[in-house]
C-alpha cells in the first residue's frame, strides 16, 4: 500500500485566512452544489484545525501560575518535559 504524503500542517493564522476565504465564497452562493458541499467539508476541517490549535495554546497558557510571593511563574508544558529527557 502507498504511503500518502503529508503536507506541513498550516498556520493557525493560514489556517483562519483560508476559512475566511472559505465563508465569503459559501455566503455569495456562487458555487454549484457539489462545490458549495465540498468547501462546506473543507470550512468544517479548518474549524476544527482551530480550535484544536487554540486548545492547544489554552493548556499553555493555564500553566501559567502565580507562587507564593504573588509572583508570575511558568513551567513547561508536559510534551515539553519529556522531550527535554
Amino acid at each position: 500500500m502507498a504511503k500518502k504524503e503529508q503536507q506541513p500542517q498550516p498556520t493557525f493564522e493560514a489556517a483562519l485566512k483560508r476559512l475566511e476565504g472559505v465563508l465569503d465564497s459559501l455566503e455569495h452562493g456562487d458555487l454549484a452544489l457539489e462545490e458549495s458541499l465540498a468547501a462546506f467539508e473543507e470550512g468544517v476541517r479548518l474549524v476544527r484545525f482551530c480550535q484544536q490549535k487554540l486548545d492547544e495554546v489554552e493548556r499553555r497558557v493555564e500553566l501559567l501560575l502565580k507562587d507564593d510571593a504573588g509572583r508570575f511563574i511558568t513551567r513547561p508544558f508536559p510534551e515539553e518535559e519529556a522531550e527535554g529527557n
